[in-house]
């Protein structure tokens, strides 16, 4: 019976993601085929950068947590020792996983004031990659089948989620090109109901020092009009995300991208600050970065999502730059044969049958 409901689920998953679905349209159907079969209380899927495993973007299913246990939830994901973030599954290669840590914050201060005590996490992966998870929680425990059930279909829910993702790229290039041609975005209002320019939607990046903890010490004059941008997606979230930004620059470079509240990329990057001796500044402080994403950070997004292999990768940036086979061939110490037989390849992946249809779909 349940492989028979997973056989179903992944059919009518995959229907959805060839119907040309973005990410947030696919994962609010893909809950209701889920809840079908694994109901619960509240559910919340993400969709996750590949790169750096930072939440991009997240969708609710028909009840949504109050907003007040919002900023707490979010924090949680980057909140060092909190048992089954998804990144640290993501790390770890786990596909499901129940929450039974009792020291776990996100349990004790979020789901039991609301009545609720269990909690079931799926990641949703292609080819190695993660691109989503689903955070599920209800009063009464996850089954060993449900768990099995989740592990059966989230493959499925996994390369439909890559697939989505290419939707999402694609209609970013269009509000961007929409916004330098036609200087405004009518749903970009502001908060005292005036219409954001689009000077104002891709105005100056903003650099901000932060602590450890996520304390900002300083931060530039333009912080403040994107501290409203990321707010605008949810409450608490620029703080939740300076947070994700200085825990990842205490691992090396930081960089996600992550969707903004009108169909947009915002593009985060944070490194740790070294003093003039060469030290690590203060408490582990970092300088983070927020920027509009350009359509070169996106391109780096649609190679994966599109599935593209390291050496096709390279053959795509030497196309952009416009290198002809013989130029690629000598750059890249590979035959002219080889860099046919790999633009074919890309030709197929992207459903393009020339080098200018495929510098199209990149650009």
């Amino acid at each position: 019976m349940w492989e028979g409901r997973a056989q179903s689920v992944r059919r009518d998953v995959t229907a959805l993601a060839c119907a040309g679905l973005d990410v947030a349209e696919l994962h609010a159907a893909a809950i209701a085929l889920i809840d079908r079969v694994v109901p619960c209380e509240l559910t919340c899927w993400a969709s996750m950068d590949p790169d750096s495993a930072a939440i991009s973007s997240m969708t609710s299913g028909v009840n949504r947590i109050p907003q007040q246990y919002e900023p707490v939830l979010a924090s949680c994901e980057y909140t060092p020792g909190e048992p089954h973030t998804f990144a640290a599954l993501a790390q770890r290669g786990d596909t499901v996983a129940r929450l039974e840590d009792k020291r776990s914050t996100r349990l004790n201060e979020v789901w039991r004031p609301l009545g609720l005590s269990h909690e079931l996490r799926a990641l949703f992966r292609a080819d190695g990659t993660c691109w989503g998870g689903a955070g599920m929680v209800r009063t009464s425990d996850f089954s060993e089948r449900e768990l099995e059930f989740m592990a059966s279909v989230a493959p499925a829910l996994g390369a439909a989620t890559r697939f989505a993702a290419r939707t999402g790229v694609i209609q970013a290039g269009v509000i961007q090109a929409g916004v330098i041609q036609a200087g405004v975005i009518q749903a970009g209002a502001t908060q005292n109901g005036a219409t954001r320019t689009g000077a104002e939607r891709t105005g100056a990046p903003a650099i901000v020092v932060v602590t450890r903890g996520g304390t900002i010490r300083a931060a530039t004059a333009a912080a403040a009009r994107w501290r409203d941008e990321l707010e605008e997606i949810a409450p608490g979230r620029f703080a939740v995300m300076l947070r994700a930004a200085a825990a990842g620059a205490r691992s090396g470079t930081f960089r996600a991208r992550v969707r903004d509240a009108h169909g947009g990329w915002i593009l985060l990057e944070a490194s740790e600050l070294v003093s003039g001796d060469g030290g690590i500044e203060g408490p582990g402080e970092a300088a983070v970065t927020i920027s509009r994403a350009t359509g070169a950070d996106l391109t780096g997004l649609l190679l994966k999502a599109y599935g593209v292999t390291a050496r096709e990768r390279d053959i795509c940036h030497e196309v952009l730059a416009g290198q002809s086979t013989a130029q690629i061939a000598a750059r890249l110490a590979i035959s002219p044969y080889t860099v046919q037989d790999h633009l074919k390849s890309l030709f197929a992946k992207f459903g393009v049958r020339s080098r200018a249809e495929l510098v199209a779909k990149l650009s």
